[in-house]
């Protein structure tokens, strides 16, 4: 992967969630529109793109108070 992307790679161990301190954050979002134990397949399309349009329009402070969104397009329309 390394090589073909030209990207370093990191594997974070089993069992060591800080060392994946923003994926781990991530399904805390989550779990906050989808319980633990929640059916899934009882969970529409639009419900899922719903919550996904709300996290990626938070704030975050890892990206100085920008939001994934903006980041995204800031980073996009450099490309064009």
């Amino acid at each position: 992967f390394t090589e073909a992307v030209g990207a370093e790679c990191y594997f974070c161990p089993p069992h060591h969630p800080w060392d994946r301190g923003t994926n781990e954050n991530t399904n805390g979002l989550l779990r906050q529109y989808f319980p633990k134990g929640c059916d899934l397949d009882a969970v529409s399309d639009e419900e899922v793109e719903r919550v996904y349009d709300e996290l990626n329009r938070r704030p975050r402070k890892r990206l100085g108070y920008l939001t994934p969104y903006e980041v995204y397009r800031s980073a996009s329309l450099h490309l064009l």
